[in-house]
């Protein structure tokens, strides 16, 4: 095995991460002078507040709560923020409140509703933080009048077996959702509100990240039920959420508010870290470590197997001609690509790149292939993704695995689990989609 490549490929990918952590990114763009509380460029004079609440949802929720404790202190009056099983913190006076990710489940909603429970009160002398990353859709739910939380529940799982994107979810979360797509600043009005974000979706788009709970929304009922109907979805949804998508696209149910609305007018929203950032980093540290590094995008997308190939003839052809880069190379990529489940196994989108990759590489002397997401989890799993060689075909082989069938029942966890293979960091607290690491020796 390819053992200097792989442990440089681990450090790069961790250098990504530690740009991306949520304490550092919130002190990067908040910082208190006495009474003065600056955030991005907008100054707040805290004399003007009687009340300071903090709310929030997402996989870096923990972390971020951390970060506002520590600049705000006993200034806070209270918070609740919702977070990922497992994905706990100490903190002080916000109360952090486990949940589930990715289908919401009743801790979530009762999250919510103690959320709403808080602010709901707010006036206009007082401040409402809401901090909010990667997972907040999940972790936030609160559906619309007439909508059970298993009703949701199952309109979820039936938009990830489908391979819909994070920007058809949520685009469809929102408008059934009792917060989402704005509505949460409908909540907190008159309050003044200030929106940190940990963006996980590509491009940052304000009103897809987490679902858009204090931005305007962009999406309306049309484009939910036309999106259906695209995945062949409208007679295995219950009929309370068709109908309601059916009866919003009719204009018989209120539309989530869009640009313009003046509701927005005392709400800052102010993305704190993104991919690019940590793409940025791994270059860099691949370049510390000798390599020709270049980032090939932050917005990669698409089906996993297609990307993966894609990746792959680019590393086959810095081994054969040079290019795009000389050899040491480093190649990164970030976004976050969709798997359309068709098997039975187990995996995520990360190690069902690593594997197809595998099977382009196999047998290319030199190189080496990471792929992990940011928040440490890959799907259904305890990993965050997986690495692999142009040996990891011939290593399976030799231990009577066949590669080819374990990506065909999307089986990736197990097949790199058998090889040692699998990068498992745990609870990362941040989350700003995945990273790929490809490496290509010297000459």
């Amino acid at each position: 095995m390819n053992e200097l490549l792989r442990q440089h490929a681990r450090e790069i990918f961790a250098a990504g991460l530690r740009a991306v952590d949520p304490i550092a990114a919130i002190q990067r763009h908040v910082r208190r002078d006495g009474a003065v509380l600056t955030v991005g460029s907008t100054r707040y004079d805290l004399h003007a507040y009687r009340h300071i609440y903090v709310i929030g949802g997402g996989k870096a929720g923990a972390s971020m709560a951390q970060a506002i404790e520590e600049i705000l202190g006993d200034r806070i009056t209270a918070g609740w923020v919702n977070v990922k099983y497992a994905h706990l913190a100490p903190t002080h006076i916000i109360a952090l409140h486990e949940a589930g990710h990715p289908v919401p489940d009743r801790e979530g909603a009762h999250g919510v509703r103690q959320m709403i429970a808080m602010i709901g009160q707010a006036t206009a002398e007082d401040l409402v933080i809401c901090l909010i990353s990667g997972g907040g859709s999940a972790l936030l739910p609160a559906p619309a009048e007439g909508i059970s939380l298993e009703e949701k529940q199952a309109v979820t799982s039936l938009l990830l077996r489908c391979g819909a994107t994070i920007h058809e979810m949520n685009a469809i979360r929102k408008h059934i959702s009792a917060i989402k797509g704005g509505q949460l600043a409908r909540i907190v009005a008159p309050a003044t509100m200030i929106s940190l974000i940990l963006s996980d979706v590509i491009g940052d788009p304000l009103d897809t990240i987490a679902s858009g709970p204090t931005v305007p929304d962009t999406f309306t009922f049309a484009d939910c039920l036309s999106m259906f109907e695209r995945f062949h979805l409208l007679e295995q949804l219950p009929r309370s959420v068709r109908d309601h998508v059916m009866r919003g696209a009719r204009g018989e149910i209120a539309e989530t508010p869009k640009p313009g609305d003046p509701l927005f007018d005392r709400t800052q929203n102010l993305i704190i870290a993104s991919n690019i950032q940590a793409a940025q980093a791994a270059a860099d540290q691949a370049r510390s470590l000798g390599y020709h590094a270049l980032i090939l995008s932050s917005s990669i997308a698409g089906e996993t197997r297609v990307v993966a190939n894609v990746h792959a003839a680019i590393l086959k052809e810095i081994v054969q001609s040079g290019n795009p880069l000389p050899r040491p190379a480093c190649i990164v990529s970030g976004g976050e690509t969709t798997v359309t489940i068709q098997g039975n196994g187990l995996g995520g989108r990360n190690q069902e790149f690593a594997l197809s990759a595998a099977l382009d590489i196999a047998g290319l002397p030199g190189v080496v292939v990471l792929s992990a997401g940011t928040d440490g989890t890959d799907g259904p799993t305890d990993a965050a993704g997986a690495v692999a060689d142009g040996e990891t075909v011939t290593r399976a082989k030799r231990q009577g695995l066949e590669p080819g069938a374990f990506l065909t029942n999307n089986d990736s966890y197990h097949f790199f689990d058998a090889l040692g293979d699998l990068v498992k960091t745990g609870p990362t607290h941040t989350n700003v989609m995945d990273l790929r690491i490809l490496l290509a020796n010297a000459a």
